[in-house]
């Protein structure tokens, strides 16, 4: 008799709201996974087929093929392997300077960081395009143009969004664990790397993961700084697919796909850490 009437009492617990805002998330998420959804249906198709009206969202026809057609049609794997290995940098640099600064503005309390912090957090607020020509000239001045170490060196020393993210959750820690890492003699870089840099593992992998898919689908940056093919990556050498006067939409439809593949792999693989490292951090300040 009591097991039913728990489960009585927690039936009526389903509000109509609740019901309503399932399904406007179902909705909202149908809409948002249908390109997906297109573009790897619109892989299979032939060209006549795309461009069928009024259009057809299965292929009447599979053709499987373009999918290797896309891949030796264009240097898919030196791009891929460029894409990943300046993915790799710009993820392990950032995520090195982030939790410094982060560790610094959120428990080392030097003269004005009141004041800084806010003038760095300030710099979110600057598009992009303010400040690609002095980022331009300053890697022409350098000899650093046509290489990876244009895209890499300004994503790499800067994230205001990281060491934000980060200092949020590193003033949430304990003061008593530094205290206690004074009294036995260790000093202000052992306490970062023993003792903070472990505790915010979940934030770092939360951070991590938005700056490998940041720059796994950066487009403009490589597109100004690269002209030389050998050093394309993905996103950019997928635009190759767009000729001056005919596109092979199929081969840009199956190219998209395998390179849409690794950044699905990576949030099936680490949807706990992204969602965890999220909710945990907070918004203390």
């Amino acid at each position: 008799m009591m097991s039913s009437a728990v489960m009585t009492k927690k039936r009526k617990k389903i509000s109509p709201g609740t019901i309503v805002l399932h399904i406007i998330l179902i909705l909202g998420s149908i809409i948002m996974v249908f390109p997906f959804l297109w573009t790897v249906l619109s892989s299979f198709k032939n060209l006549g087929e795309i461009f069928t009206f009024p259009p057809t969202f299965f292929p009447k026809e599979w053709v499987f093929s373009n999918f290797p057609r896309s891949f030796t049609a264009m240097p898919f794997d030196r791009a891929y392997f460029n894409s990943i290995y300046i993915a790799v940098i710009v993820t392990v640099l950032q995520l090195i300077t982030a939790s410094m600064a982060g560790y610094a503005f959120g428990k080392l309390k030097f003269p004005g960081h009141n004041i800084l912090f806010p003038i760095f957090l300030a710099t979110m607020m600057i598009p992009a395009q303010v400040v690609m020509i002095p980022i331009f000239n300053t890697m022409k001045a350098l000899g650093l143009l046509n290489t990876h170490w244009s895209i890499i060196l300004p994503a790499a020393l800067f994230n205001a969004f990281g060491v934000f993210l980060l200092r949020q959750f590193i003033m949430g820690l304990p003061d008593d664990l530094e205290e206690a890492a004074v009294v036995d003699g260790a000093s202000t870089p052992r306490i970062f790397v023993q003792i903070i840099f472990p505790l915010i593992r979940s934030s770092l992998a939360a951070f991590g993961i938005f700056v490998f898919l940041g720059q796994w689908n950066n487009f403009l940056y490589p597109l100004i700084f690269l002209n030389d093919p050998k050093t394309y990556t993905v996103p950019l050498l997928l635009a190759y697919f767009k000729g001056q006067y005919a596109t092979e939409y199929p081969l840009l439809m199956a190219g998209t796909v395998i390179a849409v593949i690794p950044v699905l792999i990576i949030y099936l693989i680490f949807q706990k850490q992204i969602i965890a490292g999220i909710a945990i951090t907070g918004m203390k300040s």
